[in-house]
């Protein structure tokens, strides 16, 4: 008999159909399924589901026999990495295929709200050319870029905004040998040491609103602050409060608290520039990470330890 998993979210059908010819699959987003999945429950050993979704201590203790919860991300907020270790339940992610990818969007966020991308769109677009002034931009070349987070993706967006002629500062939790950028003392000092405050850090209970008001002060009026990391780690509030009252110069942003159904305040919000979570959203890159949520799972039910396994 073929081994049973749960599938909290859609995978692209590729990886669905092998997932199909390899194991009992229970699809926990069909309704008509439900019935079908309190029923299997001691069956299912292994788990897939997104980054942004994850698995409920609930789910993961309604699971006698799982083992494995293979995730098709690097985020592990939505998952309580220390509860499924007590229970003996490996969490593998799609760690190093999606670098390069965030690291570019990243980047692009960046330039669009430097060289007033969105805007000259909507500017040509609306008939304004040749009528109305469009405003100079702002060169990268000399800037001071700031990394909250200096994980894999902050190097990979430091080294691409190096190539810009931009000097790199960072602040990590933990100390970082293999770099010479300047280490800042603090968050805040960060943000008052650059004009570009690119946000990375991983989403956890410490790193909540890591992003304050007083770090968005620190950055001031000229600055831009880009997140391509959670929108939990940025206070809402403060951002939309310096957005609109000038406290900083702009944010790119692809990520949000409660997303899809951000705040309504973000679409009038002065220079920003908005993305739906689209990081990792291209097609090398999702195979690739289908490939690796694949072998994680498969890795388990060959009696092995999934090589990306992160608790």
């Amino acid at each position: 008999m073929k081994p049973e998993i749960l599938l909290i979210e859609p995978i692209m059908k590729p990886f669905d159909e092998r997932l199909e010819a390899d194991y009992t699959v229970h699809r926990l987003y069909e309704p008509s399924e439900a019935a079908a999945i309190e029923a299997a429950l001691p069956n299912i050993r292994g788990v897939v589901t997104g980054g942004g979704t994850g698995i409920t201590n609930e789910w993961i203790d309604k699971l006698p026999n799982l083992g494995v919860v293979s995730v098709n991300g690097v985020g592990t907020d939505r998952i309580d990495l220390a509860h499924a270790r007590s229970r003996n339940v490996d969490v593998a992610i799609t760690a190093g295929v999606l670098t390069d990818d965030v690291a570019d969007l990243g980047i692009s966020l960046m330039l669009a709200l430097l060289r007033h991308i969105a805007k000259g769109d909507a500017y040509v677009r609306d008939g304004r050319w040749g009528n109305d002034p469009f405003p100079l931009a702002t060169s990268p070349k000399g800037k001071k870029l700031g990394i909250l987070g200096l994980g894999q993706i902050g190097k990979a967006f430091g080294r691409r905004a190096e190539a810009f002629g931009m000097s790199v500062r960072y602040w990590n939790r933990s100390p970082v040998k293999d770099t010479n950028w300047i280490s800042c003392p603090t968050p805040v000092a960060l943000a008052e040491d650059s004009d570009v405050l690119c946000v990375i850090i991983a989403a956890t209970a410490e790193t909540k609103n890591i992003v304050d008001a007083e770090m968005l002060k620190a950055l001031g009026p000229k600055g831009v602050i880009i997140n391509i990391a959670r929108g939990t780690v940025i206070d809402e509030d403060a951002l939309l409060s310096a957005l609109n009252d000038g406290t900083i110069g702009g944010a790119g942003l692809d990520v949000f608290v409660g997303e899809p159904n951000i705040r309504k305040e973000f679409f009038t919000a002065p220079n920003t520039v908005l993305m739906p979570h689209q990081g990792s959203a291209t097609l090398e890159t999702r195979m690739a990470m289908g490939e690796l949520v694949l072998s994680n799972l498969a890795a388990h039910f060959a009696g092995q330890k999934p090589p990306t396994t992160v608790n």
